[in-house]
């Protein structure tokens, strides 16, 4: 049967329609402290909107600060992990929100920390498949923020190790994975082949090389789109760099497979 109320949400993941995304995470507030000031925060929300950021990603709380006329074209995505900079293990993450909590607020999608190799991955990988059945049931898309990290990993940018990784993503439930990007970034076009769900590279370059030219090269290797936080939020013009990365990620010539988003091809959009 037609989960319609996902098919509707998924619908406004891709402002453009095209299977594609550009999202804007910022839960850093919980995780390393506060993304702007205060007095900046409905400004850069303003920004990411008028640059063509396809959703934002908070927490729970945060989301019941964002006016909702700020957000009349873009996607509001609630974070459901949780984890410090300060705690004891920093790949641990631990649910704070549930399905219902991001539909009371109005939420188009929840997301879901899996960190691979950590020594809490095994309850969080339950974590992520309760949270894909209770998303199932609502009919609400799940993105999985799911990331070869831990004690475990030796080389987290291994084009195999990052193919397992996004297809647990997917045998466990999630709609959308987004994850770390390959070394060499041409190599993403082996994980994206390996992946029955889209896949969305996570950051920018470490090496302080030009962000719209490493996005582009993401999607020319089949990469469904981009979550850019803190290379954004931190920009001094987040509108202009935010309207870039859209223009690379809804260009045509990256028409996404949509065959590939089995919650986009049950019925008609």
């Amino acid at each position: 049967m037609t989960n319609t109320g996902k098919l509707f949400r998924m619908r406004r993941l891709s402002s453009a329609n095209d299977g594609r995304h550009l999202f804007v995470p910022l839960d850093h507030s919980v995780s390393d402290g506060p993304v702007v000031p205060h007095d900046r925060w409905h400004d850069l929300l303003r920004d990411l909107v008028e640059g063509g950021a396809d959703a934002i990603i908070v927490h729970k709380g945060r989301a019941r600060l964002v006016p909702p006329r700020i957000l009349a074209a873009c996607a509001l995505v609630v974070h459901l992990s949780a984890g410090t900079a300060h705690a004891a293990d920093t790949n641990a993450k631990v649910l704070v929100g549930d399905a219902e909590d991001a539909l009371r607020l109005g939420a188009d999608a929840v997301s879901v920390h899996v960190n691979i190799g950590s020594d809490t991955e095994e309850r969080q990988l339950a974590d992520l498949g309760a949270v894909a059945t209770a998303c199932e049931a609502w009919g609400l898309p799940l993105i999985a923020m799911i990331y070869p990290r831990g004690p475990r990993i030796v080389d987290p940018h291994d084009p195999a190790l990052l193919a397992h990784v996004v297809n647990i993503a997917a045998d466990l439930g999630a709609d959308l994975v987004k994850t770390s990007v390959t070394l060499p970034v041409r190599r993403m076009a082996e994980v994206v082949a390996n992946s029955p769900v889209p896949v969305l590279a996570a950051g920018g370059p470490t090496d302080g090389s030009d962000l719209v030219a490493y996005a582009t090269e993401l999607m020319a290797a089949g990469c469904s789109g981009l979550a850019v936080g803190r290379k954004v939020f931190t920009s001094p013009n987040p509108a202009s760099l935010v309207a870039r990365l859209a223009a690379v990620v809804h260009a045509p010539e990256h028409q996404a497979d949509l065959s590939r988003i089995p919650s986009m091809t049950t019925g008609a959009l």
